[in-house]
């Protein structure tokens, strides 16, 4: 139960960007199922093991909002588990949780993106990764782990795209822009050539041993070039994922390719986006009409 509790975590944490408080919480709430059901794994785990754990909060006296934030933490739990491909049958999905006013993702303004990836202005090898590493995040809407798991032979110089793999190991293309194009083309000839050098190692993204970089070695980087740049507030790689398709969505895209960009499979979980425009478009008005 522990690695894959705590992988979980990690995602929260480096993906998602969650509080250390949140994630503290959640951990909790896992161990204390988890020792409830004398179960191991995420696999093991069958509907009847959650009601019975329920039931058991109940007759605890556990308040409702405890037990909800509990059956968030399950829910959420499965779903990565779902997604990553390794649980086939979610337990937790017939149990509802009462609805709740929808969460609009962070994302930054546009010049605030813009100054977060120009911030690397070193001409190290480490640097141009970070330099490649920041502009393809921002360029693609790529998940951390989507990053983590890219290939040389993913990207085609040629024809401006990067080929990766998604939740359910759902194959995605996206375009690639010229500044990007040109600061991976760069990393690739001046700055990984300088990484130490592993057998048959493939990945495009390299640490400092010659090793695939990390989700963490992703949020450790970008948590400096956040306070480098001066950018305000939390940020983390899921910050560049929502900014990609927040700015995406105010210059005219349509929602179908963002969608398709994105690698959602389902367009109700593109359709948020549209909210978090919507409202910058009434912070413009209420701040710049003379009648507002």
């Amino acid at each position: 139960m522990l690695q894959h509790s705590q992988e979980f975590l990690d995602y929260l944490k480096i993906e998602r960007g969650y509080s250390d408080n949140t994630i503290n919480s959640y951990q909790r709430d896992l161990k204390q199922f988890f020792a409830f059901a004398k179960l191991a794994k995420p696999q093991e785990v069958d509907r009847n093991d959650v009601k019975s754990f329920l039931e058991h909060l109940y007759d605890k006296g556990f308040s409702v909002a405890s037990i909800e934030h509990k059956l968030a933490c399950l829910k959420s739990f499965f779903k990565y588990w779902v997604g990553e491909g390794k649980v086939n049958i979610n337990p937790t999905q017939d149990f509802k949780l009462p609805k709740k006013a929808q969460r609009l993702p962070k994302s930054l303004s546009i010049g605030d993106t813009i100054r977060l990836v120009a911030s690397p202005r070193e001409k190290t090898y480490f640097a141009l990764r970070d330099i490649a590493l920041l502009e393809l995040l921002y360029a693609t809407g790529m998940r951390a782990s989507e990053a983590t798991g890219l290939n040389v032979g993913d990207i085609n110089l040629e024809v401006s795209f990067v080929k990766c793999f998604g939740k359910g190991s759902r194959e995605r293309i996206v375009p690639i822009n010229k500044i990007t194009l040109a600061a991976l083309k760069e990393y690739l000839e001046k700055g990984r050539t300088k990484f130490p050098q592993k057998d048959k190692e493939e990945a495009l993204f390299l640490d400092k041993n010659g090793r695939r970089l990390t989700r963490q070695g992703i949020w450790l980087t970008i948590k400096k070039y956040v306070k480098q740049s001066g950018v305000k507030g939390k940020t983390s790689p899921h910050t560049l994922r929502h900014s990609f398709a927040t700015h995406l969505l105010e210059k005219g895209a349509d929602l179908r390719s963002v969608q398709e960009m994105l690698g959602h499979a389902d367009i109700a979980t593109t359709q948020i986006y549209t909210s978090v425009s919507r409202e910058r478009l009434k912070r413009v008005y209420n701040k710049a009409h003379p009648r507002a």
